[in-house]
């Protein structure tokens, strides 16, 4: 049966998600493979109950499996993630967000952090998954490298209970390996992993989920998106072009026809360069407003300026978040963030509820 099962899987890749360069075995399409006697049925799972494409694909597998292998009878279950039974642990989950970059050294983590402490300083419940799996940050920037997280049965299922740190519950790869060791992982192995962080976490009641991902694109944001229904993507980039191209190419992704995920708008970190001793002055030394600039050409929000000062590095290396300090620059700054991102995310979801009901 599992020969069976991989040549239809084999004919299945040759059918690519109209607009991308991925076959739907490779974006996790198919699923639930059962043949025998001319009869093959299996599942095809898509994002969203209004994919425009779902007709196209359907037939393309059908024709294929009927001329390559001669299958007279084919039937396909269709199914949408967003139809699909929540997970036991995401089940009060309300809003899942990813934060992401389309490179690194842009403070990503650093963005992903301190927006967690600011949602948790305006009194929404926030939950943080550290899902960049080859360079987990988050244990050293809440302070809390030493913690080892454990078990706990809920609904006769084994569930990890996150650390809680300044308001924000946090489960991170950091927690489970050695953080002298580099991390060495193929894609499916650090695919799960994210997906055990996600569905196998005891989040209980949630606001906001952020999910902080890897630089650029991987598998591991094909796994996110297929594992979870994601809100919105948060984009983090500096001012600079070379990563402002990059940021182009995480937007790409996540509005391309496979994935389908609203980017609910950029934040611009590195924005300018305050000393401590001249508050009001700002050098722009990466460049003036070029998130800004990329968020008017892609007509999406900017929703926040970051400047560097020296606190948030100290902050970071000392586990004890700038969002802490609301009174301080850079804390104002990350409040005005989750308030923006809080605001994204209602206006998304009423978005599409219309469009749901309209069509």
């Amino acid at each position: 049966m599992q020969e069976i099962v991989k040549e239809i899987r084999d004919v299945l890749s040759e059918v690519k998600y109209p607009g991308t360069s991925k076959s739907i075995v490779a974006l996790d399409m198919v699923q639930n493979i059962k043949a025998e006697d001319g009869k093959v049925d299996f599942r095809l799972v898509f994002q969203k109950s209004n994919d425009p494409f779902v007709g196209t694909v359907r037939k393309k597998c059908e024709s294929l499996l009927k001329e390559k292998l001669g299958y007279t009878t084919v039937e396909i279950e269709t199914v949408f993630v967003h139809d699909l039974e929540k997970p036991l642990a995401l089940e009060k989950v309300k809003h899942i967000v990813a934060v992401s970059s389309g490179k690194g050294g842009v403070g990503k983590s650093t963005v992903a952090s301190n927006l967690a402490v600011a949602l948790a300083k305006l009194g929404y419940k926030v939950g943080l998954v550290d899902a960049d799996i080859y360079g987990p940050s988050m244990p050293k920037m809440f302070g809390c490298e030493d913690a080892s997280p454990y078990m706990v049965e809920v609904g006769g299922k084994e569930l990890i209970e996150p650390v809680v740190k300044y308001g924000v519950k946090l489960l991170s790869i950091g927690f489970f390996v050695d953080p002298d060791s580099a991390t060495v992982w193929r894609g499916p192995m650090a695919s799960n992993a994210l997906k055990q962080m996600v569905e196998g976490g005891f989040w209980d009641e949630l606001d906001f989920m952020l999910i902080d991902l890897p630089p650029g694109t991987s598998d591991i944001h094909l796994t996110l998106v297929q594992t979870v229904a994601l809100s919105g993507a948060i984009v983090v980039s500096t001012p600079q072009q070379v990563a402002l191209a990059d940021a182009v190419k995480g937007i790409n992704m996540f509005e391309s026809p496979g994935i389908q995920v609203p980017v609910l708008g950029l934040v611009e970190n590195m924005s300018w360069f305050t000393p401590a001793e001249l508050p009001d002055n700002k050098y722009y030394i990466f460049g003036k407003e070029g998130a800004k600039k990329l968020a008017d050409e892609k007509g999406l929000r900017l929703l926040g300026q970051i400047p560097i000062v020296q606190s948030i590095m100290e902050g970071g290396e000392n586990g004890s978040p700038v969002a802490l300090d609301e009174d301080s620059v850079t804390g104002q700054a990350f409040i005005e963030l989750a308030r923006n991102v809080a605001h994204a995310v209602d206006e998304t979801g009423e978005t599409a509820k219309r469009v749901r009901v309209t069509k």
